[in-house]
């Protein structure tokens, strides 16, 4: 493994873009045979049914969030342990509004595995998000297009002709839906925070952004290199069920946006909208948009880069985009 090593955290050792081995089948080998045949089939039936028929139904909300579930249960994706910050167990109904996305809200979350976008269109129902680290701008993408990427390669920059905009213009065209954008801008392991993408600035200041992190158990179902869908279906059909840990941070404001934070960010603002033991550094922004940021700006991306290493009880590295580029080159070339 020493030829992976530069893929590598420098500072804690983290590798977020190998993937999660799975445990030999053993004797249980037969009866996981068994589980896949019997779920391949109603997987294929019910996600083909949503995507080519119900999706385009006029049956409402509720009636697309129902045939989410239907997918997400078909490989037995049953558990879900839901925990929200300043919200006692038991009691979120009192809290709903104030603790939860709503439309108009920003949901920034990790990016492991396609069930990510599958998981939180079966919740909130919002409107998907393509973010890349050379720009700023979000490249509007359908739910299947969500799902799809988590097997593709990353991508430096957006594809040529793409329709690009910016988070507060998709919070005026999609007033009744939430947005989601995955920051990291390409899958990891599930083991570190990678450099965030720039697009979050684009939220308008009276927006909450909502840091949500997605883990899995079995782990196994991440998918850090891409074209793994054998793999995919084979630990998500086999196993008799999975378990989401959803985890959801207080609400973090772009106070960039402000007038005032736009020139320059007062240690008197900071201390009032900051947590003084919020990290700052620099060397987990990409390189070329840390120069291009000011003060207030990078605390943002701060801000939530560390609520979502604190939801998934990890850390952030160094390691971004264009070094799982460099990873997959390795990766692809060993296994040839």
């Amino acid at each position: 493994m020493e030829k992976y090593s530069q893929f590598r955290d420098r500072g804690s050792g983290i590798a977020p873009f190998f993937p999660i081995s799975t445990q030999s089948s053993g004797i249980y080998l037969p009866f996981r045979l068994f589980l896949l045949l019997v779920r391949l089939p109603i997987l294929f039936t019910v996600t083909l049914s949503y995507f080519f028929v119900l999706q385009w139904l006029p049956i409402g909300s509720l009636g697309k969030k129902a045939s989410l579930w239907l997918i997400l249960g078909a490989p037995g994706v049953w558990w879900i342990d839901l925990q929200i910050d300043g919200v006692k167990k038991g009691s979120l109904a009192q809290h709903h509004k104030a603790r939860l996305p709503q439309p108009g809200s920003i949901i920034a979350c990790s990016y492991t595995s396609p069930l990510d976008s599958l998981y939180l269109a079966a919740i909130f129902d919002p409107v998907f998000t393509a973010s890349y680290p050379s720009t700023r701008l979000v490249h509007r993408i359908s739910l299947f297009h969500a799902m799809l990427r988590a097997f593709q390669y990353p991508r430096l920059e957006p594809p040529k002709n793409s329709k690009l905009t910016d988070l507060q213009t998709l919070i005026q065209q999609y007033p009744g839906q939430a947005i989601v954008v995955y920051p990291e801008c390409t899958t990891t392991n599930g083991r570190g925070i990678l450099p965030f993408s720039p697009s979050i600035l684009t939220a308008p200041s009276e927006a909450k952004i909502f840091p949500i992190s997605l883990r899995y158990t079995a782990a196994d179902v991440t998918t850090p290199v891409p074209g793994t869908y054998i793999s995919f279906v084979w630990n998500l059909l086999s196993k008799p069920t999975h378990c989401i840990r959803v985890r959801i941070a207080e609400s973090v404001h772009n106070i960039s946006q402000l007038p005032a934070a736009r020139s320059s960010t007062s240690e008197t603002e900071r201390g009032i909208l900051y947590d003084d033991r919020t990290s700052s550094s620099d060397t987990l922004l990409n390189s070329d948009d840390a120069e291009s940021m000011n003060a207030a700006e990078k605390r943002v991306l701060d801000k939530v880069a560390e609520a979502l290493a604190r939801l998934g009880r990890v850390k952030r590295v160094g390691l971004g985009v264009k070094d799982k580029d460099e990873f997959l080159k390795v990766w692809t070339k060993q296994r040839r």
